[in-house]
């Protein structure tokens, strides 16, 4: 493999003597442009417009246009001496967490190599550095005729260098997602979690093209002069017609589970849409369990949220019956309670009234015998 670039990593005072190496190769499809009535190659020539004439590879120079359309010619050897400071050093801005880098921004991939054993113990310190700390460095260096910006980190125990877009190089995305005042129902975001659990774990060792497989295919069949196979028929245009989001969710949950052998998904499938219903305004019932379920995914995932999780809410749950209970006891005891004391007052008026009548009857009596009394002392007593 051919080193393209040849300079240093400037970090700090420490510098390190590096070759770049492409670290990506295409593999993607060509095709050549031919005369469909014989066969024949079309081809581009090189002309001159001046003088009609062809010319080679070696007559072709470069040149910059400026903004009146005259075109300044320029040598490799006058670039090569331009005073960049990035021409044959990578020089180090900052170091970030990677997590900053935003990956629209990044470009092409290259391989950092050292150059001689010089190079070993500072690009060991560098690596060392870069994955103990996790962090990624931002660097500037020229590059195929231009200077870049990169990012610099650690692949598979070797420097890794990418470079990156400039920021005025990144295109707005306003107007791009969809408007406001689309809401998505908990079942459907509970849907589409049992989806992405479903699909699985990527292996990337069974990635392949198979777009340059069927064409590969194809070549061989036309070369062997037997007719080819029909493809897959190309899946059918948009007609822009609603459709039914959560049928699509809960057909798309069950051919995932079915294509990885896996039984009872049609019927998981249909309770969550019992759970959460159809319309829009069934989803009483089926919020808590979908919000429990997209907590435990973000947990899995190891991801922050500030949603119960279901022990929590369990453990909520008992305590509130618990403390209804408590509470249901404590009313019912007060209402014994008062019951007893209503009854206890109510012996006592009886035993009040019944001690009363006794009185009135003693007072009677005593009421009846008096004027008998009385009157034998008003009566004189018959001298003898």
């Amino acid at each position: 493999m051919r080193s393209i670039w040849k300079g240093s990593i400037s970090f700090g005072l420490v510098s390190i003597p590096v070759r770049v190496f492409s670290a990506t190769e295409s593999h993607s499809v060509s095709f050549r442009q031919v005369h469909t009535a014989d066969g024949g190659r079309i081809r581009y020539r090189k002309v001159c417009e001046l003088d009609g004439e062809e010319v080679s590879g070696g007559e072709i120079g470069k040149a910059y246009e400026t903004a009146d359309g005259t075109h300044v010619q320029l040598t490799d050897e006058e670039l090569a001496s331009l005073p960049l400071p990035t021409a044959k050093t990578v020089e180090i801005l900052a170091f970030v967490p990677a997590e900053d880098i935003d990956p629209i921004r990044l470009d092409r991939s290259y391989y950092l190599a050292g150059d001689g054993t010089s190079a070993d113990k500072p690009y060991v310190l560098l690596r060392e550095a870069l994955s103990r700390s996790g962090k990624v460095a931002v660097a500037k260096l020229a590059l195929r005729g231009r200077e870049s910006l990169a990012m610099l980190r650690v692949y598979e125990d070797t420097l890794t260098l990418h470079l990156m877009l400039w920021p005025d190089e990144i295109r707005s995305a306003d107007g791009m997602a969809p408007g406001g005042g689309i809401a998505v129902r908990d079942a459907e975001l509970d849907l589409a979690d049992t989806l992405m659990e479903t699909l699985g774990e990527l292996d990337t060792e069974d990635l392949h093209d198979e777009y340059r497989e069927a064409v590969e295919a194809l070549v061989a069949a036309k070369e062997g002069g037997t007719v080819p196979e029909e493809g897959v028929a190309a899946p059918a245009e948009s007609t822009g017609t609603v459709v039914d989001l959560m049928a699509v969710l809960e057909n798309s949950v069950q051919a995932a589970r079915q294509s990885r052998g896996e039984d009872g998904g049609a019927a998981t499938v249909h309770e969550l849409r019992q759970q959460g219903g159809t319309g829009a305004g069934t989803e009483t019932g089926g919020a808590g369990k979908a919000a429990g379920k997209r907590t435990a995914a973000k947990k899995a995932t190891g991801t922050k949220s500030t949603a119960k999780s279901p022990a929590k809410k369990a453990a909520s749950g008992s305590a509130a019956t618990k403390s209804a209970s408590k509470s249901t006891g404590s009313r019912s005891g007060a209402s014994g309670g008062a019951k007893k004391t209503a009854a206890k007052k109510s012996a006592a008026k009886k035993t009040t009234a019944k001690k009363s009548a006794s009185t009135g009857a003693t007072s009677k009596k005593s009421a009846a015998g008096s004027p008998a009394r009385s009157a034998a002392k008003r009566t004189p007593r018959k001298s003898a």
